[in-house]
């Protein structure tokens, strides 16, 4: 790194500090804190939810996978792609709950106890995967100073910014600041591609040197195939809906519209940019034969890319790229972090009778408390990445009780508890039988996954037959919650929101069993106007995608 560099890295931690803390001039209540007040316009949320949704590691481990075995490795970080279009049918459940937090909504749905299961799930969650985060980015920019400044340090400086205004401005300075770093994520994914075109002397160069299969989008070398790739699919669907920060991605756009552009086309986002990723694997897979270097490791291919290509200042402007893409996430788990400790453990057993002030502090020093437990996570880990997979597939596990409770009314607390424990019992004695050792945290396989996730399903319906069912009236007030439109300033004459039906906006995936009656048939394309629409342009969006990772393939 030259002095260019340190000027652009440093620069961009005190501007996006500043911005931060002088966006936070809005808080007002509790709400705008853990909520933003529900007023983020569309752009927002998409930067929002790319921001939240791409992390440091992603780059590099995809540049690392497509140089080693080609361009089709790609559905490693496309394993969502799929699954994508029916973030557009999930997003209003969040806004409509009127909750802050994912772990209220499992209160409501279940009752309590399995409120605070869940709660106890999601602390862990986001304290593992920021820890997770800061040091991997931490790592990553250690390496490329030349060691001198070493992970630990670059932990505390990336944590002490994003705390600086998440502390002071939550959800409204981590929102806004994810839709700027947003940018710079963008710029990461694509800035090596053109100078190390440039370096080989194009695509011509790239396609004489390179196996003709590492320019294939899909094919057997990559090493995945069509069960792994259903597997990641089935663990993104499931998993997402339980995934902690939900509310924040889908429940604080201005309508509900806006939850459902930013989550669908977030993401959307993220897997364009994975194209760039995949691209500049390949682009470095030519350079190191054209220099005639050989990397011991081919996640090395992205620092070997940024030490050959970059000049000075670029390399600043790089690393300010990855610490973005590790803040932006970071200081939306922060705000979510203390919203669960405050709205589902503080307010409920503490202080019931707490003041708007109490929660609004609350939510500020117990994510902060939380923040710093994460940092001391990260300066003790070595190696994470299965670790990291693993919480993925937790949520995946809890994801069972969290989509059954919204698609089927007769599940109850006893299916949902039952589903989490034995799709945990199932995982484990899967990867026993497979591999022989008994140990906490697995690699990832598909076929352990698919057995977890066929026995979770099939206990959660199991048990919610044979068990008592949830109270009937308390069922019915959840249900016809979720059929009201969450953005409409107009209600009846008992205080009830207009129905979704009125307007097109009735939910496809809402009780999903009772579509065996007829009047949920009755004028369908009118009341599901809305989701039918989304999802089909979301469908378009996934089929240019892959339409355009082929094209550019064909150069």
């Amino acid at each position: 790194m030259s002095t260019p560099d340190y000027v652009v890295l440093f620069g961009y931690f005190i501007l996006i500090t500043t911005f931060g803390i002088w966006i936070s001039r809005r808080i007002k209540t509790s709400d705008s804190y853990f909520r933003g007040g529900r007023q983020f316009k569309w752009y927002i949320m998409i930067g929002q939810a790319f921001g939240v949704g791409t992390h440091a590691e992603m780059p590099v481990a995809q540049t690392g996978a497509t140089f080693s075995n080609g361009f089709a490795t790609i559905w490693y970080q496309w394993k969502n792609m799929l699954i994508t279009p029916f973030y557009w049918l999930i997003a209003p459940f969040y806004r409509r709950s009127e909750r802050t937090t994912v772990g209220e909504i499992v209160e409501d749905r279940y009752g309590s106890s399995m409120g605070l299961v869940y709660t106890i799930f999601a602390i862990l969650f986001f304290v593992f995967n920021m820890g997770v985060m800061l040091q991997g980015a931490a790592k990553v920019i250690s390496v490329a100073s030349g060691n001198l400044v070493s992970p630990n340090f670059i932990v505390l400086a990336m944590t002490v910014a994003f705390i600086l205004y998440s502390f002071i401005g939550g959800l409204i300075a981590s929102a806004y600041t994810d839709f700027i770093q947003s940018f710079l994520i963008i710029t990461l994914s694509i800035i090596l591609i053109p100078l190390g075109l440039r370096e080989i002397g194009g695509f011509s160069y790239m396609r004489s040197v390179l196996p003709e299969h590492h320019f294939d989008v899909f094919n057997a070398a990559s090493g995945i195939d069509t069960f792994t790739i259903l597997m990641l699919a089935i663990n993104g669907i499931v998993g997402i809906t339980a995934q902690p920060h939900m509310i924040s991605m889908c429940a604080t756009g201005k309508t509900e519209r806006a939850g459902r552009i930013g989550q669908t086309f977030g993401s959307m986002v993220k897997r364009l940019v994975t194209i760039g990723w995949a691209l500049t694997g390949l682009v470095v897979g030519a350079l190191a034969i054209k220099n005639s270097v050989t990397l011991p490791d081919p996640e090395m291919a992205f620092g070997y890319a940024c030490g050959e290509l970059l000049g000075p200042g670029l390399v600043g402007l790089m690393l300010s790229a990855i610490v973005a893409a590790n803040m932006s996430a970071c200081s939306n788990f922060m705000v979510n972090i203390g919203a669960l400790f405050t709205k589902n453990l503080f307010r409920k057993y503490f202080r019931p009778d707490a003041t708007d002030r109490d929660l609004l502090w609350t939510g500020r020093y117990s994510g902060l408390a939380l923040a710093f437990l994460a940092v001391l996570f990260a300066l003790s880990i070595k190696n994470v990445l299965h670790a990291f997979l693993f919480t993925e597939t937790l949520a995946a596990f809890m994801g069972i009780m969290f989509l059954g409770g919204l698609i089927w009314k007769r599940a109850n607390r006893y299916g949902a508890g039952a589903a989490v424990l034995s799709s945990l019992i199932v995982y484990y004695l899967a990867n026993y039988f497979y591999s022989g050792n008994l140990q906490l945290v697995y690699v990832w396989k598909p076929a352990p996954f698919g057995f977890a996730m066929f026995a979770g399903f099939l206990m959660f319906w199991l048990v919610s037959v044979l068990a008592p069912p949830e109270d009937k009236e308390k069922i019915e007030l959840f249900f016809d919650n979720m059929r009201r439109k969450s953005d409409s300033a107009s209600t009846d004459a008992l205080g009830r929101k207009p129905l979704g039906s009125e307007t097109g906006e009735d939910l496809l995936l809402l009780d999903l069993p009772g579509w065996r009656r007829k009047e949920r048939w009755q004028n369908f394309f009118k009341r599901y106007r809305e989701d039918l629409v989304g999802f089909l342009i979301s469908w378009i969006v996934v089929g240019l995608l892959i339409f355009l990772a082929w094209a550019i393939l064909q150069i």
